[in-house]
């Protein structure tokens, strides 16, 4: 793996980290039925992210940030 490629990968991987526990405090904050789903279940925190827009755009903006960068660094 190239250096450009592994250094895509490193920091998409940390926005995806970052974003799913900006996720799981915001759904916390909103309920903890909700905050312990985001933490046994991650995906499932992604789909209440949509559902609650208005609280999680930039977490999700973060997230497809970190999506591109990761599928940009592995092909």
């Amino acid at each position: 793996m190239e250096p450009i490629s592994s250094l895509l990968v490193f920091f998409g991987a940390a926005c995806l980290l970052v974003s799913w526990i900006y996720m799981m405090i915001i759904s916390f904050k909103t309920d903890y039925a909700w905050g312990f789903m985001t933490i046994f279940l991650p995906p499932l925190s992604y789909l209440y992210g949509l559902f609650n827009l208005g609280k999680t755009w930039e977490v999700l903006g973060l997230a497809l940030v970190g999506s591109g960068l990761l599928v940009a660094g592995l092909v």
